[in-house]
C-alpha cells in the first residue's frame, strides 16, 4: 500500500500572532521560519549535529527504547534570559496521562547549543509570541522549557508522542522538526480542543515550524515505522514551551 502524506498548511511569517489568535495554530516552512525568527537558516542547521548525541530517556512507562532526549528551563523577562539550574520536567496527570505526576530528570542540553546566538534569537522570539498571545505586560516573566527528541525505529517502531494526543498545559508550543530520515508515518495531527475542527499534515523539511496556543489546541504525532528496506530510521524535533504561570510543578513543589 503507498504511504500517504498531506503536506503542510505553511502561512506567511508576517502573520503569525493573527493567524495563531484567528485559528489556534501556525506553521512555517523553512525559509520562513528563519525570516520570522531573523536569522540565517544556516544558523538552525548548525545545531543539528547535537541531536546525534541525545542519550535515552529513561523514564517510558510503555517499556520503549525509541525515544532520546535532552532538556533545558530558562526564564526570560524582557530581553534577559536566564537558563535557570537544572530541573526535572513534571507535568500533571490532567495533561500527560502516561507521565504525569513523575519528577522526570532528563540529561541537560549541551551548552555549545545553548550559548549560541540563534537559540538566544529563537527563546526570546518565542517568549514575546507567549506573551503576546496570552496579553501580558511588558516585563512579566515567561517561563520557557526545551526539549531535543530524537525518536528511532531501531526496534521497528518509534512513538513521537506516547501519551496520545494531548495540551501540555503551557500557553504556546512550538514543534520544530530538525530532520527526518529513513522513515515512514510521523504524521502531524492538530485539532480543536472545544470544536469539530482539525487539520493532518507532514512536517518534511528541516526547521520547518508548527506554533500551538495550547489551551485551544490538541495536538499528537502518528507513530514511525522504517520506510523499505532502512535498518534505522529517526525523526528529530526541538520542542519548545512558554507558560506565563511558572514551570509546571513549582507551586508548593520543590525539585533537588
Amino acid at each position: 500500500m503507498a504511504h500517504v502524506t498531506f503536506p503542510p498548511p505553511y502561512h506567511s511569517p508576517n502573520r503569525v500572532a493573527e493567524q495563531l489568535r484567528d485559528h489556534g495554530y501556525a506553521v512555517l516552512q523553512p525559509a520562513d521560519t528563519a525570516a520570522w525568527l531573523e536569522c540565517d537558516l544556516a544558523a538552525l542547521l548548525a545545531l543539528n549535529p547535537d541531536w546525534e548525541s541525545l542519550p535515552p530517556d529513561e523514564f517510558l512507562k510503555d517499556g520503549g527504547r525509541y525515544r532520546f532526549r535532552r532538556h533545558a528551563s530558562f526564564e526570560v523577562v524582557g530581553d534577559a534570559i536566564t537558563q535557570v539550574p537544572h530541573r526535572a520536567h513534571w507535568q500533571p496527570v490532567k495533561y500527560n496521562a502516561l507521565h504525569g505526576g513523575m519528577e522526570r530528570w532528563f540529561a541537560p542540553m549541551h551548552a555549545s547549543t545553548t550559548q549560541q546566538a540563534v537559540w538566544t534569537q529563537l527563546i526570546a522570539k518565542l517568549a514575546r509570541l507567549s506573551q503576546q498571545l496570552c496579553a501580558k505586560e511588558a516585563g512579566t516573566p515567561c517561563f520557557v522549557e526545551a526539549h531535543q527528541f530524537r525518536i528511532d525505529t531501531a526496534d521497528g517502531i518509534g512513538r513521537p508522542t506516547p501519551e496520545g494526543a494531548h495540551r501540555d498545559g503551557v500557553d504556546l508550543v512550538a514543534v520544530f522538526l530538525v530532520g527526518r530520515r529513513g522513515i515512514k508515518g510521523g504524521e502531524t495531527r492538530v485539532f480543536e480542543a472545544q470544536g469539530p475542527s482539525g487539520l493532518r499534515f507532514t512536517l518534511t523539511e528541516p526547521w520547518s515550524l508548527m506554533l500551538l496556543d495550547d489551551a485551544r489546541m490538541i495536538h499528537e504525532s502518528t507513530p514511525i515505522q522504517p520506510l523499505g528496506d532502512a535498518e534505522h530510521g529517526a525523526r528529530d524535533t526541538l520542542v519548545i514551551t512558554c507558560r506565563g504561570q511558572g514551570f509546571q510543578g513549582d507551586d508548593g513543589k520543590k525539585f533537588g
